[in-house]
C-alpha cells in the first residue's frame, strides 16, 4: 500500500502544477467572450461563434502533439536522453505542417459560416476576422505545445503553469488595446481579441523555448545540433500514428458538445441558458482529471522506460484511485451547491432551475468522466492509443449522442425529456468509455513484460 501513496504523491506533484496551466488556457478563451461582450453583444457571439471553429481546428494539431509526451518520458527514464533532441526536432515538424493545414481551412472558414442559417451579416463577418486574426497564432500555439510537452516528457511541469499563467494575465491588455484601439492601434471590437490571443500564443512559445535552452534540467537537450536537423519521416510516421488517435478523439469529444448545443438549441432561451450552464462548470471540473491523466501519461512513460512493468502498473491505479477521490469529492460539491453555482451565471429563476437540474446529472457522470480521461492518459503512457480512439467513437457517436437524441427529442423510450436526455446520454456513453479505457488497461498489464516494453519503445 505504502508504494501507491508514494506513487499519488509523485503523480498530483506533475498533475497541480497542469491543472492550473490548463486553467489558464481554458480562462484565455472565458477573457475574449467577456471583453468582446463589454465591447457589443455582436462582437461577443462573432467571438463565440469563431471559437466553435477554431477549438476543433487547434485541438486536433494539440492532440496529434501529445505523442511526444509519453516518447520523451520514456526515453528519459530509459536513460536515453541524448535520442530526445530529435523528436522534439520532429515535434517541430509536425507542429509547422498541421499549422499550415490548419491556416488553410481557417482562412476559408467563410464557407462553413454562411452554411449556418439565418445568421445576420455583421456577426458573420466579425466572426471571420475574428478566425482570420487568431490564425496566425496557429504555429506559436502548436509550437508552445512542443516545448511544453518536452518539459512535461521531463516531468517539468510547473514551467507550462507558470507561463500559461503569464499568458493570461498578458492576454487581457493586449485584448484591450486591440478591442477599443488604444496606444495608436486600430479599434477591432471582437476581431481584437483574435489579434491578442494569437499574438500572445507566440509570446507563450517565447518563454517557453527561452526556459528549455536556459534550464539546467535541460542543457543537454541542444536541438541545434545533430546531424540529422531535417525532416526524418520513419520518426514522423511514428508520433503520427501515436498521436493521430488521440487527435480524433479529441476532435470527436469537441464536435459532439458543439452538436449538442445546436440540436438544443430549437427548445428555446431556457433550455439554451440551462445547458451551457451546467456545461460550461462540468468543462471547468474536467479540468482536474484531465491534468491528472497528462500526470499519469509521464509516470507511466517513465516506469516504462525504466524498464519497470510492475511501476507501470502501481503508477496507473494509484492515478485511477486519485481521479476517482478527487471527482467524488467534486461530485458531491457539485450536487450540494449547484443553485448556488448556476446563479453566479444567471438570476432567472427558470434558467437556474434548469441548470441546477441539468449539474444533478453532471455529478453523477464525473466519476466515469474521470476514470475514462484518466484511462486515456495511462493507455498514452503504454503507447496503446488505437484504443482510445476506438473507446471513445463508440462511446460518444455511437451510444451518447444516439441515445441522447432519443431521449430528448423523441417519444420512442419516454416522453421527450428535453436536454436531461442529452445528459443522460452522456453519462450512458461516459459509463462505457470508463469501463472499455479499464477493460483495456487490465487486458494490456496482462500481457508478457516483453511485450509490454518492446510496445513502449516504438
Amino acid at each position: 500500500m505504502q508504494k501507491y501513496f508514494i506513487e499519488a504523491r509523485s503523480l498530483l506533484a506533475l498533475a497541480i502544477p497542469v491543472i492550473i496551466a490548463q486553467i489558464s488556457q481554458t480562462a484565455m478563451g472565458v477573457v475574449d467572450t467577456i471583453m468582446a461582450g463589454a465591447y457589443s453583444a455582436t462582437d461577443m457571439a462573432a467571438v463565440a461563434v469563431g471559437t466553435s471553429i477554431w477549438l476543433p481546428a487547434i485541438l486536433f494539431g494539440h492532440g496529434l502533439l501529445l505523442a511526444l509526451t509519453p516518447v520523451i518520458a520514456q526515453l528519459n527514464g530509459a536513460g536515453r536522453r541524448d535520442r530526445i533532441a530529435h523528436q522534439v526536432r520532429q515535434g517541430f515538424w509536425l507542429a509547422s505542417a498541421v499549422s499550415v493545414l490548419i491556416i488553410a481551412l481557417i482562412y476559408n472558414s467563410k464557407f462553413v459560416i454562411d452554411m449556418m442559417h439565418n445568421i445576420d451579416p455583421a456577426l458573420a463577418d466579425k466572426a471571420v476576422g475574428y478566425l482570420h486574426a487568431i490564425m496566425w497564432g496557429a504555429p506559436g500555439y502548436l509550437f508552445f505545445q512542443v516545448v511544453r510537452n518536452q518539459c512535461e516528457g521531463l516531468s517539468k511541469t510547473k514551467p507550462g503553469m507558470v507561463i500559461g499563467f503569464i499568458g493570461l494575465l498578458v492576454n487581457i491588455p493586449i485584448n484591450y488595446i486591440f478591442i477599443y484601439g488604444k496606444l495608436g492601434m486600430p479599434e477591432l471590437g471582437g476581431v481584437g481579441c483574435g489579434v491578442a490571443t494569437g499574438s500572445v500564443y507566440w509570446i507563450m512559445f517565447l518563454m517557453m523555448r527561452w526556459y528549455a535552452k536556459r534550464a539546467p534540467s535541460q542543457r543537454d537537450i541542444k536541438l541545434g545540433t545533430g546531424a540529422n536537423r531535417g525532416p526524418d519521416w520513419a520518426s514522423l510516421k511514428r508520433l503520427i500514428g501515436i498521436g493521430m488517435p488521440v487527435a480524433l478523439a479529441l476532435f470527436f469529444e469537441v464536435t459532439l458538445f458543439a452538436v449538442v448545443a445546436l440540436l438544443v438549441s430549437p427548445l428555446g432561451i431556457v433550455s439554451v441558458a440551462g445547458h451551457q450552464i451546467a456545461l460550461n462548470f462540468s468543462a471547468l471540473m474536467f479540468v482536474l482529471p484531465l491534468s491528472l491523466g497528462v500526470g499519469a501519461t509521464i509516470r507511466v512513460g517513465h516506469r516504462l522506460g525504466e524498464g519497470s512493468v510492475e511501476g507501470a502498473r502501481v503508477a496507473a491505479y494509484a492515478a485511477i484511485a486519485v481521479g476517482v477521490a478527487m471527482a467524488s469529492c467534486s461530485a458531491l460539491f457539485t450536487a450540494a451547491f449547484r443553485e448556488q453555482i448556476a446563479l453566479l451565471y444567471n438570476d432567472n429563476p427558470e434558467v437556474v432551475a434548469m441548470a441546477s437540474h441539468l449539474m444533478l446529472l453532471a455529478a453523477i457522470y464525473q466519476i466515469s468522466d474521470s476514470v475514462q480521461v484518466i484511462g486515456s492518459g495511462i493507455l498514452r503512457g503504454y503507447k496503446d492509443t488505437r484504443a482510445i480512439f476506438y473507446i471513445t467513437f463508440i462511446a460518444y457517436w455511437i451510444l451518447g449522442l444516439p441515445s441522447g437524441y432519443l431521449l430528448a427529442l423523441t417519444d420512442y423510450i419516454v416522453p421527450a425529456m428535453g436536454p436531461s436526455g442529452f445528459w443522460i446520454g452522456f453519462i450512458i456513453g461516459l459509463t462505457f468509455a470508463a469501463l472499455m479505457m479499464a477493460l483495456r488497461m487490465h487486458w494490456l498489464q496482462r500481457q508478457p513484460a516483453d511485450m509490454i516494453l518492446h510496445r513502449s519503445t516504438r
